[in-house]
Order: structure tokens, then sequence, then C-alpha cells
């Protein structure tokens, strides 16, 4: 049954802590180069990035089960009380070319905390030194061995921007009968066309503290290797009405401040065309994957209704 409301605004201002925090952001060094130019200076014989660890911490708070899938390692937290009802797979961020961030790892522990479920994070490889189809091949394979251990039906495909990307795709793979599908899809600030050719993103930029449009589509040109930008494959905003249709219950939580939001409406308008049980949560002001700032009123919020969607 499609929900009352496609769109809702959780919060019509930001929280004193989030404008702190971009002003912080708006005064450090980018996460990513701010033009195209630095973008693939910064590509060029760069040293291979390596992943955040987790923290050690987390052995006491969680129990930890790691394993390895196709050369890769795979990091599952459970709650200490044992795995929970509810698994989810979760990718990280990063425009594929990053690896694991420090502040992911708080993300996932909130999310295991809140929920009460447990969470599987593939540390895949990156571009440009591993192909995009690695980092495909490597999420298809983390989903077959979790669906031959644990019922299908309860597992949720969860990750923000690239990786909410890498979430989403899956998902249509798994539609288009690659394997059984997932029980829901979470999507947090996804990237959803690697070229962003909506025009009407440029106006969103200016209020972006980490994205820029030059810089992303240098990044998205990279992943997609020589494909159409429009290709379902590359951008699964342009994925076919009968393929979307099949997909899961399906929620995206995305700031006001971040240029992935108009994409995600635009999204959000064909995913309820195609009769897909679908929600948008906007956050006023809120800067790109606000939820990996746990501490604040939005992060909050947003795990909170994500506890409300898996228990649902």
């Amino acid at each position: 049954m499609l929900t009352e409301t496609a769109t809702e605004l959780r919060s019509a201002s930001p929280s004193l802590l989030t404008r702190a925090i971009k002003w912080l952001v708006s005064r450090q060094e980018p996460v990513f180069p701010l033009d195209e130019a630095g973008f693939h200076a910064a590509m060029a014989g760069r040293k291979l990035p390596l992943d955040a660890p987790m923290p050690e911490s987390f052995r006491k708070r969680f129990a930890v089960e790691e394993r390895e899938v196709l050369g890769h390692r795979v990091v599952t937290l459970h709650p200490k009380a044992g795995p929970g009802a509810w698994h989810m797979i979760y990718f990280h961020g990063g425009g594929f070319v990053r690896p694991m961030f420090k502040v992911h790892w708080p993300l996932v522990a909130e999310m295991v905390k809140a929920c009460g479920i447990s969470v599987t994070v593939p540390l895949y490889p990156v571009v440009p030194e591993a192909s995009h189809a690695a980092q495909d091949a490597l999420a298809d394979a983390v989903h077959a061995d979790l669906a031959a251990r644990h019922d299908p039906a309860k597992i949720i495909l969860n990750g923000d921007s690239a990786g909410g990307h890498m979430a989403l795709a899956l998902a249509l793979r798994l539609a288009g009968g690659s394997g059984p599908l997932p029980g829901k899809l979470a999507l947090f600030a996804p990237w959803l066309d690697l070229g962003l050719a909506d025009p009407a993103i440029a106006a969103v930029e200016p209020h972006d503290v980490m994205l820029k449009i030059g810089t992303l589509r240098a990044c998205g040109a990279l992943v997609a290797d020589g494909r159409p930008m429009d290709d379902p494959e590359v951008s699964p905003l342009y994925a076919a009405a009968e393929d979307l249709a099949q997909l899961p219950p399906t929620r995206i939580w995305t700031g006001r401040h971040d240029l992935f939001i108009v994409d995600s409406r635009t999204f959000l308008a064909r995913l309820r065309a195609a009769g897909v049980d679908a929600k948008l949560y906007e956050y006023e002001a809120a800067p790109h994957v606000f939820m990996a700032i746990t501490p604040t009123r939005e992060a909050k919020d947003v795990f909170g209704l994500l506890a409300e969607f898996i228990a649902a």
C-alpha cells in the first residue's frame, strides 16, 4: 500500500549543532576537490587509500563477525544480545573512489543500537584501482552469502551517497532475477545520476558545503568508464519502470542543502508512478549525508524513522 504522503519535511530549520558542523566543514580542507581539474590531479598516481579501522571499542559494544568475500574484508556488527531479526547490508559512501571514512563506523553503530539489527559492512575496493564492476560483484556476493544464511525477506539494503547507489543497483539486479529480493530498501542521500544532468541541481550547489557539480561529473565519468551516463547500470535514476515496480518498500533521507536532493525527488516520483511504497524525508539546510553526524537532532530523527520502517 502506498504511503499517504510521498514527501515529508521532517525539520523546518537546522539544529544549532548542524549549523556549527556546516560552518566547520566549509572552513576545512574539502573531502573532495572543488573542481574537475582538482579531482583528476587527486586521482593521478595517488597512494591507494585505506579503510578507516573499526574502533576497537566496538568489540565490547557489539558481537563482531569478520569474514572474507571475494578476497575483501566484510564486517558484521550484531547486537551484544545476539543477531537481530533484521539484517542490513550497508554500503558506505565516498564517490566510489574513497574507502570507509572514520565517520561511517559511528553511523553503523547507531543503526545497530537504534534498530536492534545486525549490520554487514563490505569493505569494497575503490575506483580507479578497481573497477565499478568489481564493486558490484562484491555486493552481489555478500548478498548471496547472507541470503543463504538469513531470510531474504528480513534483509534491508542501505547505503549513503555512492553507497546508496550501490544498494539500489543491487536491489535492481535482484529484481531482474539475479537472486531473492530484500525485504526493504533504505537510501541515505543516494547518488542516482552519475552525470547530474538535471539543470535544477545548479541552484542547490551554492548551499552544498561538500559537493560540487564539476567534481562529481568527473568522478562519475571515471566510474562509468566509457558507458553512457544514462545507462541504468551507471545511473539507476534511469531504470525502467517495470524494473522499479519490482522494488521493495523504499525510504530515502536527504538534506535540502545536498546536490542529490533534486534527483531524489525525481526518483521518488518514478517509484511512486511504478507503484512502489516509497517515501522521501527532507531536512531543511541539512548537508550531504547529515545522518553521519550522529549527535544531531536530524540524525536522531533519521534513526528513529529507520527503526519504525524496519519494525512496520
